[in-house]
């Protein structure tokens, strides 16, 4: 029994709906997705990701990167060969492939690239200046500017 039943937590909670779908998609998609292609999620600074996957095989023009409902779609998909190869041995998967990566607020893709068989993903987290925590001075009563005594 893996099944959860998160549904009691939307009658208690307001706002939280991304969350509970990002569950809910978490739930359904772990069992289905593959391995394939391997990749690796990578933390280069203190707001900055990168995201590889191995594309050996692949061209520029066979891979597309999407950024869509918070989520980052990167899909490859192999344009079939016109001239006939007889393959002794074919290790080299160049079958389709689509990899989902739900990406968290405020954070996007910078660009990507490839290298040596591998897309790099750049993503950056960039917190609007709204929401960063700043410092509120304390100050003795009645010094403060405009302020109306009683």
């Amino acid at each position: 029994m893996r099944t959860y039943d998160l549904s009691p937590l939307y009658r208690s909670t307001v706002g939280f709906d991304r969350l509970a779908s990002i569950m809910d998609s978490v739930k359904s998609t772990d069992s289905s997705q593959s391995g394939y292609p391997p990749y690796n999620i990578e933390k280069i600074g203190e707001d900055a990701y990168r995201i590889s996957i191995a594309v050996a095989g692949f061209t520029d023009a066979d891979l597309t990167i999407e950024a869509r409902d918070g989520q980052l779609v990167i899909s490859g998909k192999k344009v079939t060969e016109e001239e006939e190869v007889n393959y002794l041995h074919r290790g080299i998967a160049t079958r389709a492939f689509e990899k989902r990566f739900q990406l968290a607020d405020h954070v996007r893709a910078l660009g990507a690239t490839t290298e040596n068989g591998l897309l790099h993903v750049d993503l950056v987290r960039e917190v609007p200046e709204a929401l960063k925590p700043r410092k509120i001075e304390i100050v003795a009563a009645g010094q403060v500017e405009g302020s109306v005594e009683v």
